[in-house]
Parts: structure tokens; C-alpha cells; sequence
């Protein structure tokens, strides 16, 4: 059979680091060995039921078994509008300033080929989310790091950034909470960062997929509540964390209209928008009563308070996330993040991602996804106390 070569475009994609991750857990696994997988973000908990109703009953409305409108049914950008004001007291325009999503990916990764032109430059995270690679690639544009480091509170700093740099760039992408740091944003950085955007002519993505997962009673942030926030970005919001809903592919951007008309007019082109009756559950999540929300991050507090607990009494000094559901460590003195979930997976058998994968400045680090019930993180933390590495 003949073969056919792969386009150039598709050649130049960055290499998936988490495959060989994958291909490794595999293996184990195949030996029979039981194995604790703390290495992935897929939501554990199943979907509320009440969303799983509304999805079955829309299901049989003829309406939604045709197309559904381009860019969207009404009632989801109404309900949108709705969640935004509720949540964070800001006003949307729902035909202007809403474009339905297939998941927050499918939006971030069209947001370059939105915005940038072949040679644009972006400012990216580092680490960050890899995906924000994928989609720069696909524009044919370039990436500069901006360092998250701990002793700024995985915030970037942009005075450290060249003038040269920034000169260049069309796009600044940001994620609080964050992915994989556990670092949440504060009013002031977000007001520095409207300033710093207005100043250089950017356009900000505000990646905020773990926006309902705050601890210690503190709520994230919506980077649009920031005054002049709309004037120079838009905000990405994905259902799949807050309510359960990876698998629904459904989420939407906010924000700025020229930039939400251009999303749009992407989609025209590939898509006949969602699934209506998933867009009458979406609807339904964002509409009827939060306490499944509340529930959920009760949840992930008190798993991330016996993770931390637990990894502390075996002598291994951690920091705790202050938002999303995972947490990020440092690995012990003379160990690579590869090298040391290596040897998790390989003597422990406990699954974490090592932070190299999310970029340069993620070595030294590994990150726990707290996706697992309560006792099978503190087996973890129990099996990795008989490694004798603290």
C-alpha cells in the first residue's frame, strides 16, 4: 500500500512528551503490577446528574438533530452572559464578546491562527500548558518563554522580558490557576498585565480552565474582572473541570469582540457549532444550582490536605497548591523530574508527570494530579516512604 508523506506543517508539531509517558505506564501495567496514576488531568468524578438529564432530554428534541446555528444556539450565550455576571460581576455582550467552543483546547490552539502571522512572536508560560505550543506551531509563529519561577509565585515577571522581545509579540498567553505550578493570580498582577498589554500593543489569553478550583476559601479570578481587560484580551473557559464535563468537548472564549468575531469566523469554516442538546446541558451547568461546583472543590481541598499531609509526615517538604487540582513538588537532591518519576513508576508504581514536559523551566519539579480518592494518595505517599528518599 502506498504510503503518503505527512505535510510539512504536520512534521513541525511539537513532539508529544507525554506519549512515552503513556507507553511507559503501559508497560507496568501489562506486568500486572498495580499502579497509582497521579500523572493525568482527567476529572475522576462523573458528571451531575442533573446535567446528564438535561443532555438526555434535549436528545430527543428534533430540533437538535439538525444542524445547529453556526456560531452557536442564543439560550448558551445567554446563559454564559448570566454565569459571568453572577460569577464575577462582569457584563457580556452575547452576540459580540461570546464564541462557542468545542473544549478550551480546540480554543486555544485556533487562537494563533486567529491572531498571529508567519514570524509573529508569542509570549508563552514556561512551564505551562503544551498545547499552547501546538496551536503557535499551526500559525507558523514563534514562542518566548516567560520564566514562572517559584520565587515570584509561578507569576511571570515582565520586566525580565527584553523590550526586544516584546517588541515583536502579538499574543501573551497566561493560566490561573495554574497548570502545572497550582499558582492562582492576584488583582494587581492582572491590572499590571492589562497595563503591560495596553503598552505593547497585545492581546492577552487568559487560559482559566481550573477557574472554579480556589482552597483556603479563596475564589480565582477572572482576568476579565480587571478594568480595561476586554480592551486588550479575552478569557477561555472550558466546562470540562468545574462540572465534570471533559468528555462534553464544550467551553467558550469572552472577551474582546474583534478577537471573539475572528474565532468565529475560524469556526465558520470548520464547524457547524455543537451538538444542540450539549449545548442545552451547558446551559443547564452554567443556569441551575452550583452545589455539585462547592461539592467538587470540597473535594479536591480535602484531597490535596491528606496528599500534602502525607508527603510532609514522610519528610518530603512540599508546597501545596493554592488552586486547580494538582500540585507541584520538587524532586529530591540529585534527581532529573524524569528521573525521579522513573523511579516512582518503576519501584513505587506511582504514576506523576515529570515537569520537564512542560517546559524548560518545569525541571526540577514533578506534577501530582489529585484525581484519585483520598486512600489511594496516601498509599502513594506510603509507597513512596519505602523508597527511603527522605
Amino acid at each position: 500500500m502506498k504510503q503518503f508523506e505527512q505535510s510539512d506543517l504536520l512534521k513541525r508539531l511539537p513532539k508529544q512528551f507525554f506519549a512515552s509517558l503513556v507507553q511507559k505506564v503501559g508497560k507496568v501495567v501489562a506486568e500486572g503490577h498495580d499502579v497509582i496514576n497521579l500523572g493525568q488531568g482527567n476529572p475522576d468524578q462523573p458528571t451531575p446528574a442533573h446535567i446528564v438529564s438535561s443532555l438526555q432530554q434535549a436528545a430527543e428534541q428534533p430540533i437538535h438533530h439538525k444542524y445547529s446555528p453556526f456560531r452557536g444556539h442564543g439560550f448558551l450565550k445567554d446563559a454564559v452572559v448570566s454565569f459571568y455576571k453572577r460569577e464575577y460581576g462582569v457584563e457580556l455582550d452575547p452576540e459580540k464578546e461570546i464564541a462557542i467552543l468545542f473544549g478550551g483546547k480546540a480554543g486555544l490552539v485556533e487562537i494563533p491562527q486567529c491572531i498571529m502571522n508567519p514570524g509573529d512572536v508569542a509570549l508563552v508560560p514556561d512551564p505551562g500548558y503544551p498545547d499552547y505550543w501546538s496551536g503557535i506551531e499551526l500559525a507558523h509563529g514563534k514562542m518566548e518563554y516567560m520564566p514562572l519561577l517559584e520565587e515570584n509565585n509561578f507569576l511571570p515577571d515582565y520586566s525580565r522580558l527584553s523590550q526586544e522581545v516584546v517588541n515583536q509579540a502579538k499574543l501573551l498567553l497566561l493560566n490561573y490557576p495554574n497548570n502545572p505550578t497550582g499558582a492562582i493570580a492576584t488583582k494587581e498582577f492582572f491590572e499590571e498585565t492589562v497595563s503591560f498589554a495596553k503598552k505593547n500593543d497585545l492581546c492577552v489569553v487568559h487560559d482559566f480552565a481550573y477557574g472554579a478550583v480556589g482552597f483556603n476559601g479563596k475564589k480565582p479570578i477572572s482576568f476579565l474582572e480587571s478594568k480595561g481587560a476586554k480592551e486588550v484580551g479575552i478569557e477561555i473557559y472550558t466546562l470540562s473541570k468545574t462540572y465534570n464535563m471533559a468528555g462534553w468537548r464544550v467551553g467558550f472564549a469572552v472577551g474582546n469582540e474583534s478577537v471573539i468575531e475572528a474565532i468565529n469566523l475560524l469556526q465558520d469554516h470548520m464547524y457547524v457549532s455543537l451538538f444542540g442538546a450539549i449545548q442545552e446541558a451547558a446551559a443547564t451547568a452554567l443556569l441551575e444550582s452550583q452545589e455539585c461546583v462547592h461539592e467538587l472543590v470540597s473535594l479536591y481541598e480535602k484531597r490535596k490536605n491528606t496528599f500534602i499531609l502525607s508527603l510532609r509526615e514522610i519528610g518530603w517538604e512540599v508546597k501545596a497548591p493554592e488552586g486547580s487540582f494538582f500540585a507541584w513538588l520538587k524532586v529530591p537532591h540529585g534527581y532529573t523530574s524524569e528521573s525521579f518519576s522513573d523511579l516512582l513508576l518503576e519501584r513505587a508504581h506511582v504514576v506523576v508527570a515529570p515537569g520537564i514536559g512542560f517546559g524548560t523551566h518545569g525541571e526540577g519539579y514533578v506534577r501530582v494530579g489529585l484525581l484519585t480518592s483520598e486512600e489511594r494518595l496516601i498509599e502513594a505517599a506510603s509507597r513512596i516512604k519505602a523508597l527511603d528518599l527522605f
